[in-house]
């Protein structure tokens, strides 16, 4: 069979957005059968286009007339919907190729999620699709739903009742019921859907290419994305690339974690580098919105939905406004845990408090008291001063339970209501559960309302993200040639030291020693104190068998400590391979890093800097990305660590060449990208950063290669 490339992301997704006629092969007059809901919702929400009832045995179905197959339509429709047993799914993709169909809904199961025949079936799919340059959508999917265009290809139980408002939030879930549940969750709240994407087994059609079709259109300003896992890493960055630009912001439930691929039981790396950490720095990396449930998917997207365009955050200071103490200060520790900052207040802001409440506490959080609740112009003088407060970005307001009481819902709207009209550009927040049509209230005012004081605070984190999507630059690539590293720089610690330092990484100056006598005489030449080390392919963890001695500072100790060693390689690993003994300078002092890379079985050659020495599994302060790594990334990674602040001269102590560490990771990422054919993990550990001008030295280095048998 051919080997077909597959189009761009989001590439020919028109076909099923504006659809100028649908066929329905496999119609049905029973509209609980799939064949028959597709037609039944056309129908019944007003799709202006042509509607092709497809069945072998013609007649009427729904009212309209059915054709006995699709080579017997009268003109081609746009997109069709495959309503038929797996068995028959082939045969009825190659009518629509040949009557020049351009997109295709597969509703049936039956296919690669149903065992090895099924799966044959579904390469046939894709064959006949990219034959004939059309997209296919699943197949067992639940296909597809244009709002403003009435398409609908999916016999989704949420059209039972009604579709969903026309709006700017565009939707693309490889779970049909999980895509489906939060657009009914969207519709509920009020909020307008532009398009509704299910990619099921994802054939052809995936979630990248529904990031990038929504990026692309006009009606859609956010996308959320409901996502299990991801089959290619480059399509799924092309798309968060192309979102990033066109300012459409992407918040992804990610559910799940991918394996990481064959463990490498050498290498710390390995262990550190988990692959939901990696899907995670991606997201970072490109810009999209990772959040960890549906609530916190349905809340963002709900704020982000009514500040769109023009109305988020444009910078982090908050000011919390409470009619208790209590809150106020719960309020707070949300606030900073999520890593905003409390704004502090103007004197001129504080006296205003007073004159309106004089038991008012007057520093933020505001402790507003009950009686702010009293009368409609307290509250509206209360956050008329805030509101003009020049030291804040976002005013959050608690209203607890507030909503469900009549009065007091009575209070809080019209406040609200004059407070939104006299200040329309200023951004104020909700925090408050209460009756659908209250909170739907407030919305309409443009002020999002979130269900709970942690909710908002991440939400709040969330929104300036968004905001901060322009100013995020292109992610670097590999522009080079990938080659195959020689197989002798595999070996052990030395020959690995010299295939990195040949890269522009820097490591100790070494000799092998194969005898007592010659390891003296290294440690003369290099003058002491020295370091011996086991050098031998089949010891990776040299310092766990004895075979690593520090600081020694004469001729004997070396002798004593070459001796030790091998006796220690004898006991515990006797049919180990031994190069010989490195004799190495000590190094000087400083602060340990590991830095290191794996390969992640999607995304390829990942990076990993964290907290090193013994400690680097116990403590796991590690920060991880995709290879290639700019310097400023590396910084920002390296900032990242709890260690950090260690680095940065914690306490008078002395800083850190922070500069260098970021040198020599960028280099060492694009070591990985050069010989990502054959390099499948690097272990430097440690990294010795001096203090600061004084340069990172590798202290120990180990390559593991793709193939062991290398």
């Amino acid at each position: 069979m051919d080997t077909f490339i597959a189009p761009e992301p989001g590439a020919g997704l028109n076909a099923f957005f504006m659809a100028r006629g649908i066929a329905i092969v496999g119609a049905s007059d029973d509209i609980t059968k799939i064949g028959g809901r597709p037609i039944y919702f056309l129908r019944k929400y007003g799709y202006g286009g042509t509607i092709y009832p497809v069945n072998p045995r013609g007649g009427t179905i729904q009212g309209l007339p059915a054709y006995t197959s699709v080579a017997d339509l009268p003109q081609a429709p746009d997109m069709a919907v495959l309503a038929v047993p797996a068995s028959a799914a082939v045969q009825a993709l190659q009518d629509c190729a040949a009557r020049g169909v351009r997109g295709v809904v597969v509703l049936s199961s039956g296919f690669a999620e149903a065992g090895p025949e099924g799966a044959v079936l579904q390469a046939q799919l894709v064959a006949i699709a990219r034959e004939h340059g059309m997209r296919l959508l699943g197949p067992n999917c639940l296909g597809i739903i244009s709002v403003a265009q009435g398409v609908i290809g999916s016999f989704s139980i949420i059209l039972e009742q009604s579709m969903p408002e026309a709006g700017h939030m565009g939707i693309v879930s490889q779970s049909g019921n999980i895509g489906s549940y939060v657009v009914q969750n969207v519709a509920s709240k009020g909020l307008g859907v532009s398009h509704f994407i299910a990619t099921g087994n994802e054939a052809d059609i995936d979630v990248a290419d529904g990031i990038a079709a929504l990026a692309e259109d006009a009606q859609t300003r956010l996308i959320l994305c409901c996502m299990e896992t991801c089959r290619d890493a480059g399509r799924l960055t092309r798309a968060l690339d192309l979102a990033r630009q066109k300012n459409k912001p992407v918040v992804v439930l990610k559910i799940g974690s991918t394996d990481q691929g064959q463990a490498a039981a050498a290498s710390h790396t390995g262990a550190l580098a988990s692959s939901d950490a990696v899907i995670d720095a991606v997201f970072r990396r490109y810009g999209a919105l990772r959040v960890d449930s549906i609530e916190a998917l349905l809340e963002l997207g709900h704020a982000a939905s009514i500040l769109l365009p023009g109305g988020l955050p444009k910078g982090n200071r908050v000011t919390v406004l409470a009619a208790s103490g209590g809150f106020g200060i719960m309020m707070a520790d949300a606030t900073v845990k999520a890593g905003l900052a409390l704004s502090t207040l103007n004197e001129s802001t504080k006296e205003r408090i007073r004159q309106v409440l004089p038991l008012a506490g007057v520093n933020n959080p505001v402790d507003a008291t009950a009686q702010v609740s009293s009368r409609p112009e307290v509250l509206f003088g209360m956050l008329s001063a805030l509101m003009e407060d020049d030291g804040a970005d976002v005013t959050q307001i608690f209203l607890s339970l507030a909503l469900y009481n009549p009065r007091l819902r009575s209070v809080y709207m019209e406040a609200l209501r004059n407070i939104r009209a006299s200040y329309p550009d200023r951004l104020l927040v909700v925090t408050s559960q209460g009756p659908a049509d209250a909170v739907r209230e407030i919305n309409a005012l443009g002020i999002p309302v979130f269900p709970g004081i942690d909710a908002t605070a991440q939400g709040l984190a969330g929104l300036l993200r968004m905001a901060q999507l322009a100013r995020l630059g292109a992610a670097p690539r590999y522009q080079d040639t990938v080659q195959s590293l020689e197989p002798s720089a595999f070996r052990n610690e030395y020959t690995a030291k010299k295939a990195l330092a040949a890269a522009g990484i820097c490591v100790q100056d070494e000799i092998v020693a194969a005898s007592a006598d010659e390891a003296v005489q290294a440690a003369q030449r290099m003058g002491f104190p020295v370091v011996l080390k086991i050098a031998s392919a089949d010891i990776a963890h040299k310092t766990e068998i004895g075979g690593v001695v520090l600081n020694l500072g004469n001729e004997q100790a070396v002798r004593d400590a070459y001796e030790q060693i091998m006796q220690a390689a004898a006991t515990h690993a006797p049919a180990a391979r031994l190069d010989g003994i490195l004799v190495t300078p000590m190094a000087k002092e400083g602060i340990e890093l590991i830095m290191g890379v794996s390969r992640d079985p999607v995304f390829g050659p990942v990076v990993m800097v964290g907290t090193g020495g013994i400690y680097a599994e116990i403590l796991h302060d590690v920060a991880v990305q995709t290879a290639p790594v700019s310097e400023d990334e590396a910084h920002a990674m390296i900032r990242s660590l709890k260690l950090f602040p260690i680095l940065d001269g914690a306490r008078g102590q002395p800083r850190a060449d922070v500069q260098a560490a970021a040198h020599t990771l960028a280099r060492l990422s694009q070591f990985a990208c050069r010989y990502a054919c054959n390099v499948a993990e690097i272990d430097m550990n440690p990294v010795r950063i001096l203090p600061e001008g004084q340069g990172a030295v590798v202290l120990d280095a180990l390559l593991i290669p793709i193939n062991p048998a290398v």
